[in-house]
C-alpha cells in the first residue's frame, strides 16, 4: 500500500541499530503507557470507534445533500487542517462537485470573514462549528457572526437543520449552545487530541457532507493499523521514517521540508506541519518542520536548497497515479521547442522532474532525501497515510523523551492577546 525509501537519505547509521528501542516504545505506543497516554485513543481508533455515530454522520450527508451547497466549516488547527487536507488531496483544487468546503474560524482576518459572507449569500449554506469548548477564540468569534447571518437568512428553526456542532460529548459552551438551540452535535473524542482528529467526527462529518467517501477512508486507516502495528524494523515503513528523522538531526539536520509535486497536496502539507512541529516542538528539542510543492517552489527555494546552509533534509511524497492524466500535444510549427515531449503523458513530465530534482539534491547538493511513495490521492490512501504518519509522530517524539500530544507553548501568545483584548479574568 505504501513504500518508504530511504536509499537516498545519506544516513550515517544504520536504520537497524535503533531495533531495541523501537521495540521498547511500540509497546509503550499500543499499551498507551508513555508520557501523554490519555490521548493515544486515535492508535486503534480504527477498531474502536462509534459506528453508530459513524452511521449517523453518513444519513445526515443523506438529508443535507440537496442543502449543502456550501459547507462552512468553522474550526482553527486540528478542527479544520485535517479536512481540508483531505479535501483538497482527494477532490481536487476545482472539484466537480455539488458540494463546495469554505474554511472559516480560523483567522482574525476582518477582510477574509467579510468576503466568505459575500460569497455565501445566494447560495444554500450548512455550517458545521467544531470546537472541543467552543471558547478558542478564531472560531468563537466567527461563529458568532455566521450564526446571526443563518438565522437572519434561514430563521432559527431551519437553523436547527443547517447548523451542526461538533464538540465534547457533556460540557463546555458549544455543547450547551447545541443543547439549547436544538443543533445535530457530534463528539471529539477525549482521547484524541486536535491533530490527531481528522479521523474522528472532527474530519468525517464535513467531509461526508462535501460527498467524500468517508468509509473508504477509515477503510484506509484500519488497514493501516493491521500494517504498522509491529515494532520489526524490516516491516514497519512509519518507524523506518520516523528513526530516519532521529538520525538526521544527529547529523546536524534540524529542518524538514516536506515536498510534493500535486498542488492539491499542499494543504496535506500544512496539515504535516502541525502535526509533526505541535508534536515535537518541546523542550528546546525537535526538527521544523517546513514545506513546499515541485516543481513551482523550485523557482523560488530550489537555489538555497541546492547551494545553501546544508541545515535540510526532503521528505518527499510521492503519488504512483494522479487523479487526472493527460498527453503532451504536437504543434506543426513548434516554435515554443516542446514538440521533444509531444505524445508524452503530463504525469511522466511530473515524474521526471522528480527524479532530476532528487538527483540534483542528493548528489550534487548533498541533502538527504527521504521518499514515501503512496498509490493515489484517493480516500483510502489518506486514510492509511493518516495512521502512517500518526505512529511516525508518535516514535519519533518518545525517542526523544517529548511527551507528542501536549502543546504547553501555544498558550503563551493567548494570554498576551487575551491582555491586549481586555478579557475578563
Amino acid at each position: 500500500m505504501m513504500k518508504f525509501d530511504s536509499t537516498h537519505g545519506l544516513l550515517k547509521e544504520s536504520i537497524k541499530d535503533y531495533q531495541e528501542v523501537v521495540t521498547k516504545l511500540h509497546s509503550v505506543i499500543h499499551e498507551k503507557t508513555g508520557a501523554g497516554n490519555d490521548y493515544l485513543g486515535w492508535v486503534d481508533w480504527a477498531k474502536t470507534y462509534d459506528k453508530e455515530e459513524f452511521d449517523r454522520i453518513l444519513q445526515l450527508a443523506k438529508e443535507l445533500e440537496e442543502k449543502a451547497e456550501v459547507i462552512l466549516v468553522c474550526g482553527i488547527g486540528g478542527s479544520y487542517l485535517g479536512a481540508r487536507a483531505a479535501g483538497e488531496m482527494i477532490q481536487g483544487l476545482y472539484p466537480n462537485s455539488k458540494h463546495e468546503l469554505v474554511y472559516v474560524g480560523n483567522t482574525f482576518s476582518s477582510t477574509y470573514l467579510q468576503q466568505v459572507l459575500d460569497y455565501i449569500k445566494g447560495k444554500s449554506v450548512v455550517l458545521n462549528v467544531i470546537s472541543k469548548s467552543g471558547t478558542t477564540t478564531e472560531t468563537a468569534l466567527a461563529f458568532r457572526i455566521l450564526k446571526q447571518y443563518m438565522e437572519e437568512t434561514y430563521g432559527k428553526e431551519e437553523c436547527k437543520k443547517r447548523i451542526i456542532a461538533t464538540t465534547d460529548k457533556a460540557r463546555g459552551t458549544l455543547k450547551e449552545l447545541a443543547d439549547k438551540e436544538g443543533y445535530e452535535t457530534f463528539v471529539i473524542p477525549d482521547d484524541i487530541g486536535g491533530r490527531y482528529s481528522v479521523i474522528t467526527p472532527v474530519g468525517l462529518v464535513p467531509l461526508a457532507l462535501a460527498g467524500i467517501d468517508i468509509k473508504a477512508i477509515m477503510d484506509g486507516l484500519l488497514q493501516a493499523y493491521n500494517d504498522l502495528n509491529c515494532d520489526d524494523l524490516d516491516k514497519n515503513p512509519a518507524y523506518q521514517y520516523a528513526v530516519c528523522r532521529r538520525i538526521l538531526q544527529n547529523q546536524g539536520y534540524n529542518v524538514e521540508m516536506f515536498v510534493s509535486y500535486e498542488p492539491q497536496l499542499r494543504m496535506l502539507g500544512e496539515w504535516w506541519k502541525q502535526l509533526l512541529g505541535e508534536s515535537e516542538g518541546k523542550d528546546g528539542k525537535g526538527i521544523l518542520p517546513d514545506s513546499a510543492t515541485f516543481s513551482t517552489d523550485l523557482h523560488s527555494l530550489g537555489q538555497f536548497i541546492q547551494e545553501g546552509n546544508k541545515v535540510l533534509f526532503e521528505t518527499i511524497l510521492q503519488v504512483e497515479k494522479p487523479t487526472y492524466d493527460g498527453i503532451v500535444p504536437s504543434d506543426e510549427e513548434n516554435l515554443d521547442c516542446m514538440n521533444y515531449l509531444a505524445g508524452k503523458s503530463l504525469d511522466w513530465v511530473n515524474k521526471m522532474a522528480f527524479e532530476g530534482t532528487l538527483e540534483a539534491h542528493e548528489k550534487t547538493g548533498n541533502v538527504p532525501n527521504l521518499i514515501v511513495t503512496i498509490p493515489d490521492m484517493k480516500e483510502y490512501s489518506f486514510g492509511y497515510l493518516c495512521h502512517f504518519f500518526f505512529i511516525a509522530t508518535a516514535l519519533t517524539c518518545y525517542m526523544i523523551d517529548i511527551n507528542p500530544f501536549n502543546q504547553p507553548g501555544v498558550e503563551v501568545y493567548k494570554k498576551n492577546m487575551f491582555r491586549l483584548l481586555g478579557k475578563p479574568e
